[in-house]
């Protein structure tokens, strides 16, 4: 695989590099997930989180796998999906090990899971078990009926790296790919979600996570190619929008998107 990888072909979207924010609204971003990762939440802030995800008909709750049968339970009779994170935040599981947290969560009520891809193996270009990774976690979740995110962690790696990252992802058999976990002091930018997108192509996910914070920075990740945004924001993103307020305001913190 590593030695094809040069020859992929890559899709070139020239609008998904303007950014152009002037037309986009709220139904572009509808697909908005409320996220949950932080080890010490307890359940009276995942039960507020999923009250909230309701209210605004978010795409998903993303919780740690623990609380995903609550989630499940809370989110049964909506159309919010219930997602869950595996080889969270490192990626250095075994692919094995990933594997079975997927077939675990599906039986918890998951409908979507996010895998942190082998960071450290794609860096020194081992392809090969990259790839084994992210098939083996893609079996097990397509077996159940699950949707499959691969997180490429982009802070950490080369442009070239991410190239890599998303042609395995997509040859692997994943449903989106995810720009970064706000775990590893990375986040979403412009520049990587366009990347991934003229990489994977229309047919592919591509969701920007980390650093997410205001209604400007989801439209502009939109704008360049995003159809899923992940942020710990969505409540305040929603409201910006619903009051027709858009802030470019200071740059915002890369990651924390948790």
């Amino acid at each position: 695989m590593a030695e094809t990888l040069a020859d992929k072909p890559v899709a070139v979207e020239p609008e998904a590099d303007r950014c152009d924010v002037a037309h986009l609204d709220r139904d572009r971003i509808e697909a908005t997930r409320a996220t949950l990762l932080k080890p010490e939440a307890g359940e009276e802030q995942i039960r507020a989180l999923v009250a909230e995800a309701i209210e605004f008909g978010f795409a998903s709750v993303c919780v740690n796998p623990i609380w995903t049968p609550l989630c499940a339970e809370l989110l049964a009779e909506t159309n919010v999906k219930t997602c869950t994170v595996i080889g969270f935040p490192l990626g250095a599981t075994l692919p094995s090990v990933k594997a079975f947290e997927a077939g675990e969560v599906a039986a918890l009520g998951a409908d979507e899971v996010d895998m942190v891809l082998a960071v450290g193996r794609l860096r020194d270009g081992d392809y090969h078990l990259v790839y084994r990774d992210i098939a083996e976690v893609a079996d097990a979740a397509h077996e159940h009926e699950m949707i499959l995110k691969v997180i490429l962690e982009t802070g950490l790696l080369t442009d070239e790296q991410k190239i890599a990252a998303c042609v395995i992802a997509q040859e692997a058999g994943a449903d989106f790919v995810k720009t970064a976990t706000g775990f590893s002091g990375g986040g979403a930018t412009v520049a990587d979600v366009a990347l991934m997108r003229r990489v994977v192509g229309p047919a592919m996910g591509v969701k920007a996570a980390g650093g997410v914070r205001t209604a400007f920075d989801a439209l502009r990740m939109v704008a360049a190619g995003a159809n899923r945004i992940g942020t710990s924001g969505g409540v305040a993103i929603m409201r910006e929008l619903l009051e027709g307020r858009l802030h470019s305001g200071a740059a915002q913190p890369q990651g924390e998107s948790y």
